[in-house]
């Protein structure tokens, strides 16, 4: 068990000894799926903080009706949406499913804030998270507001994934997509062209690929720094 915690981001530079007083103090409770089991629902309260600490699960973002959907593959060691633990909206965005036999590793919210008084360390690799989702949010806005489409379409999708997502794919008919960019058809197509040629993406009618979520926060990064 204390490999696994050592493994776990929130957990990353504390030692064994650490880790063992902790376990002593607070509630670990260490849950199993099976392929195709639900391991968390939008709307669902984020009453705890979830860790994957084996298998696979697939994640997915809707909006109300269904049309519009991002979703991405998240594996161990990784967190589920850490950073809807707090503040006014605490409900899980995403559902998530097992791919795999899959161990999430949960700690209540009470417990989770006693754990991060306890050590700087743990309080740091928290805000280090939240930190690094509210500056892809900044990076975002501007380019939704100044950027090109390739920049907007980046946003979209570093927007609503999380660092360590893969097998990302933007499921969306494409029509819906280019009215909602505010394009025309012949622009859009010929965006998304540019990024299959480089490598970015993959696309069809329906569906949106993503091959490099690093290329895509490259894009971001240097429409704020040009």
């Amino acid at each position: 068990m204390y490999e696994i915690l050592l493994g776990l981001p929130l957990f990353k530079g504390v030692s064994r000894e650490r880790i063992s007083e902790i376990v002593g103090m607070a509630k670990f409770h260490f849950l199993k799926y099976l392929p195709g089991e639900t391991i968390v629902s939008a709307g669902e309260p984020c009453s705890h903080i979830k860790f994957i600490i084996s298998g696979q699960a697939r994640f997915s973002v809707a909006n109300y009706d269904g049309r519009f959907k991002v979703s991405q593959t998240l594996d161990a060691p990784d967190v589920i949406a850490p950073e809807f633990l707090f503040g006014s909206a605490t409900a899980y965005p995403c559902s998530g499913t097992a791919i795999e036999p899959t161990g999430i590793l949960q700690i209540s919210k009470a417990d989770y804030l006693k754990i991060l008084n306890t050590d700087q360390i743990f309080l740091f690799n928290y805000l280090n998270t939240l930190s690094m989702n509210a500056q892809k949010a900044t990076q975002g806005i501007l380019a939704v507001t100044t950027g090109n489409l390739e920049e907007r379409i980046a946003f979209w999708i570093v927007a609503l994934t999380q660092r360590r997502g893969h097998d990302i794919a933007l499921t969306c008919r494409q029509r819906d997509l280019y009215s909602l960019f505010g394009v025309q058809r012949t622009s859009f197509l010929a965006t998304l062209n540019s990024m299959r040629e480089r490598g970015i993406i993959t696309y069809d009618q329906n569906e949106i690929r993503i091959n490099s979520r690093q290329e895509l926060l490259e894009i971001l990064n240097s429409a704020t720094t040009d």
